[in-house]
C-alpha cells in the first residue's frame, strides 16, 4: 500500500515564553498520526509535515489545546506586529518606576522610616500582579494542562515571596512601626532575620521582565536580516503591453511579459535581456561590489539594480519561483531546523522544570530539618526556583542560527540547515569543480607561441581575422582576443570551415590555415601533431595558439583562503589532465583528479571518504549534483543548475569561489557562537543551582542573574551581524 503523500505548513505560534513551551507543543504535534513537527522558540514558528488525512485546522486545534495559539504567518517581508513588544515595554517601565524605591528601601536600612514596609507593599503589589502577569498567566495555562515551564518557576517564586510578606505583615510582627530589614549582596548564609521579601518579589519580576523585553527585541533584530533581503524586491514594474508602457504592481507580472528597466531602477524579476546593454549592480543580493555587464541574451536577477542604460527584459520567473524568493525559502528552512546539540538542550529543558520544583521542595525541607529557620529555608527555596530557569538553553542555538543565516543571506551565502554547520567544522578536504567554479566556463586565448623569426602579434592578427568568420567557440575566443588587442581586423576572403579540424581563408593576400595538424597537412604544410591550434601560411607552420577555459580572477586568492581554513584543495574535472594541470598550477592547487565523468566524481568523493577524509565539494552543474549530494558538505554556485543547488548544503549566490571561503568562515563562526552559548548556559545552571541550594544567593540577585544569562546568549548571537567577508 502506498503511503499517503505528506504536506508541509509553517505555523506562527503565540504564547510561548521559554524553550519548555516549544518542547510541549512539539511533543503534542508529533503525537498526531503521521505528523513530524519542529517548533522553534526563537523564530516562534512550527514547521509541520502532515498527511492528507489531517487538515491545517487539526494542527491549529492541537496547538490551542496545549494552551497556545497558532496561525498561518504573514509573509516574512512584512514586519512583525509591534503590539507585544510595546506592551512588554510598558509593563517594564511601570515595574521599574515602582520597584526601584522598594529595592532601595530594602537595601539601605537608614532610609527605612516608620511604616516603610507598608509603603513598599503599596508599590510592590502592582509590580507582582501587573508586571508579573505574563508569568502568572502562562503558569496558570500550563497548570491546566498539567505541565510546568520556566513561567511556573518564576510565578511560584515571586508569589511565594509576596505571599510570605503578606503573611508576615498582616499576621506576624513585620508590620509593626520601627521594624527594620537588613539587606546584603554578599554571598553568605542568611540567618533568617529578615522576614519580608517584597524587594525580592518586585526585583525578580523587574529583572525578568527586562530580560524578556531585551530578548524579544533582540529576536526581532535577529530576524531583520531576512526581512531586509526579502524587501529588496521591486514593488511595481513598467510592463510593455500592446506597444505601450504601463506601470503595474509586481504581483500582476507574468512569465513571458516584457518590462522596461530604466537606469537606477531595480530589475523587477528574473529574466533575460532582450534589448539594450548596461551594468547591473547585484551587491545588495550577492555581496559582490563589481557591476556585471549585460547585453541581449544575458540572464538578470530580480532585485538587482540597473546601473547604466535602458533595458527591456522578458520575465522568466515570477513570484515564489524567483531567485530572491528561493533565497528567502532556503533561509527560512535553515532557521526552522535544529542542530543535534540543540535537541539535547531542548530535552534537558523539558525535564528540567519539574526537577527544579522537586529540588526547591527538597531544599526547603533540608534547611528546615537543619534548623536554619523558616525564613532562611523559604528564601533558599525561592532562590532555587528562580535561578534555575532554563531560558538561556532554549535560546542558545536558534538565536545564533537566526542571526547567522540572516547575515549569510545578506552576503549571498545560504545555509540550508543547522546540521550543515558541524560539517563545515569537520571538513578537511575540498574538491573544486573546474568549469564554472574555478574557471569562468567561457573559452579564452591563453598563449600565443610563434615559431622562430615570426612576430607573435602578426600571428594572432592573421589567425584572428580568419576565425572572426567562424561560429565555433574556439574560433570566437581567438577572434575576440585579436580584436581586443588590435581593434578591427582585416577582412577575410574565401573563408571555409572544416568541421572538427579548423578554418581557412585569405587575409592580406595570404592563404591562412588555422586548426589541427591534419588540416595544415591537407593544405600542403608539413605539420607535426600538436596539442595547440596551429597557424600556417606560405607552406610553413608559423606558430600555435592555446585556448582554454579562463580562470576566474579571484580563484587563486580563494584557494589560498580555503587552504588557510585547514582544507586541502583538489581540482576535480572531466577535462584532460594537461588542461587541468595548467589550471591547477595557475591557482595553486597541488592535487588534480582529471578526466572523470559524473559517476567518476561520485567515486572520487567516496574514495576520499574511505581514506577517512571529511570531504567538501564546490560545483555548479548537473554533472556535479550527485557528487555534491555524496560529499559531507556540498557547496553549489547559485548561478549553477537547480539540480546542483538542490543537492548542496550551502548555496553561493555570488558566482565567485571567494564566496566558498566566506561561507565556511560564516558557518564556522555560527557554530562557534552556538557552542559558546550552550557552554555558558549549561555552566550557568550547573554553577548557580548548588550556590542557591546552599542558601548563598538572595532571590533578587538570582532573578537578575537568570535574566542576564538569557540576555547574554542573545547578545552574543547578535555579534554575528558584524561578520564581514575578507577583502579581495
Amino acid at each position: 500500500m502506498t503511503p499517503p503523500a505528506t504536506r508541509r505548513i509553517e505555523l506562527s505560534i503565540g504564547g510561548m515564553t521559554c524553550a519548555s513551551c516549544a518542547m510541549r507543543i512539539e511533543k503534542k504535534l508529533n503525537r498526531m498520526d503521521g505528523v513530524t513537527a519542529t517548533v522553534n522558540y526563537a523564530t516562534e514558528r512550527a514547521n509541520v509535515e502532515y498527511p492528507a488525512t489531517i487538515t491545517p485546522g487539526d494542527l491549529v486545534a492541537t496547538v490551542e489545546r496545549t494552551g497556545y495559539t497558532a496561525t498561518v504567518p504573514a509573509p516574512p517581508s512584512e514586519p512583525a506586529p509591534r503590539d507585544e513588544l510595546e506592551t512588554l515595554r510598558t509593563r517594564l517601565w511601570v515595574s521599574a518606576v515602582l520597584s526601584v524605591p522598594v529595592i532601595l528601601l530594602a537595601m539601605v536600612p537608614a532610609w527605612q522610616f516608620d511604616y516603610w514596609q507598608w509603603a513598599s507593599l503599596t508599590l510592590a503589589a502592582p509590580v507582582v500582579v501587573y508586571g508579573g502577569w505574563p508569568f502568572h498567566r502562562a503558569a496558570a495555562v500550563n497548570l491546566r494542562h498539567a505541565a510546568a515551564t520556566m513561567d511556573t518557576l518564576v510565578s511560584m517564586g515571586t508569589l511565594a515571596a509576596f505571599g510570605w510578606s503578606l503573611w508576615a505583615l498582616f499576621l506576624g510582627t513585620a508590620g509593626e512601626p520601627g521594624m527594620t530589614h537588613p539587606f546584603t549582596f554578599a554571598v553568605e548564609r542568611t540567618d533568617g532575620s529578615g522576614d519580608i521579601y517584597l524587594e525580592a518579589a518586585a526585583g525578580v519580576t523587574l529583572f525578568l521582565l527586562a530580560g524578556r523585553y531585551f530578548e524579544a527585541r533582540a529576536k526581532r533584530r535577529a530576524g531583520a536580516a531576512l526581512r531586509m533581503v526579502l524587501e529588496l524586491g521591486a514593488k511595481d514594474v513598467t510592463v510593455l503591453r500592446d506597444g505601450t508602457e504601463r506601470r503595474v504592481p509586481i504581483a500582476q507580472l507574468s512569465v513571458g511579459d516584457r518590462f522596461v528597466v530604466r537606469p537606477g531602477e531595480k530589475i523587477a524579476t528574473d529574466g533575460v535581456v532582450e534589448e539594450g546593454s548596461s551594468a547591473v549592480d547585484a551587491s545588495l543580493l550577492t555581496g559582490e561590489s563589481i557591476p556585471v555587464e549585460v547585453a541581449p541574451g544575458a540572464a538578470v536577477t530580480g532585485a538587482t539594480v540597473n546601473a547604466g542604460g535602458r533595458l527591456i527584459v522578458r520575465a522568466t520567473r515570477v513570484g515564489a519561483d524567483t531567485q530572491l524568493a528561493r533565497i528567502g525559502e532556503l533561509v527560512r528552512q535553515a532557521q526552522s531546523g535544529k542542530a543535534a546539540v540543540q535537541r539535547l538542550a531542548d530535552r534537558i529543558s523539558g525535564v528540567f522544570v519539574p526537577i527544579v520544583v522537586v529540588l526547591a521542595v527538597a531544599t526547603l525541607g533540608y534547611h528546615l530539618a537543619a534548623g536554619d529557620g523558616t525564613t532562611a529555608a523559604f528564601t533558599t527555596a525561592v532562590a532555587v526556583l528562580i535561578i534555575a530557569c532554563p531560558c538561556a538553553l532554549g535560546l542558545a542555538t536558534p538565536t545564533a542560527l537566526l542571526v547567522g543565516t540572516g547575515r549569510g543571506a545578506q552576503l549571498g551565502v545560504l545555509i540550508k540547515g543547522p546540521e550543515v554547520l558541524e560539517s563545515t567544522r569537520r571538513a578537511d578536504t575540498i574538491l573544486l569543480d573546474k568549469t564554472g567554479t574555478v574557471t569562468t566556463g567561457r573559452l579564452a586565448l591563453r598563449t600565443v607561441t610563434p615559431r622562430d623569426g615570426q612576430d607573435p602579434d602578426e600571428l594572432l592578427r592573421l589567425a584572428g581575422a580568419v576565425e572572426h568568420a567562424s561560429e565555433h567557440p574556439v574560433g570566437r575566443a581567438v577572434a575576440q582576443a585579436a580584436e581586443a588587442r588590435f581593434g578591427p581586423l582585416p577582412p577575410v576572403a574565401g573563408f571555409s570551415g572544416v568541421p572538427g579540424l579548423g578554418v581557412r581563408g585569405e587575409v592580406d593576400g595570404r592563404k591562412i590555415i588555422v586548426g589541427r595538424a591534419q588540416l595544415l597537412r591537407e593544405n600542403g604544410i608539413d605539420a607535426q601533431d600538436d596539442d595547440g591550434i596551429l597557424v600556417g601560411w606560405d607552406g610553413a607552420v608559423r606558430g600555435s595558439l592555446t585556448v582554454a577555459d579562463a580562470v576566474k580572477p579571484t580563484s587563486a586568492s580563494a584557494v589560498s583562503r580555503l587552504s588557510a581554513l585547514g582544507l586541502t584543495p583538489i581540482l576535480l574535472t572531466g577535462d584532460t589532465p594537461a588542461v587541468a594541470r595548467a589550471v591547477a598550477d595557475e591557482v595553486g592547487i597541488a592535487e588534480v583528479i582529471a578526466g572523470v565523468l559524473p559517476e567518476g566524481k561520485v567515486d572520487a568523493v567516496r574514495r576520499l571518504q574511505a581514506q577517512g577524509r571529511v570531504v567538501a565539494m564546490v560545483g555548479d552543474g548537473v554533472n556535479d549534483a550527485a557528487a555534491l549530494a555524496q560529499a559531507d558538505l556540498g557547496l553549489a554556485m547559485g548561478t549553477g543548475t537547480d539540480a546542483a543547488i538542490e543537492a548542496a548544503d550551502l548555496t553561493l549566490v555570488r558566482p565567485d569561489l571567494l564566496a566558498a571561503a566566506d561561507a565556511i568562515r560564516l558557518a564556522r563562526a555560527t557554530l562557534g557562537t552556538i557552542r559558546g552559548n550552550l557552554f555558558w548556559a549549561f555552566a550557568y545552571n550547573v554553577a548557580a543551582l548548588p550556590v542557591a541550594a546552599a542558601g548563598l544567593l538572595n532571590p533578587m540577585i538570582a532573578g537578575a542573574a537568570m535574566a542576564l544569562s538569557s540576555v547574554f546568549v542573545v547578545t552574543n548571537s547578535l555579534r554575528l551581524r558584524a561578520f564581514r567577508p575578507l577583502p579581495h
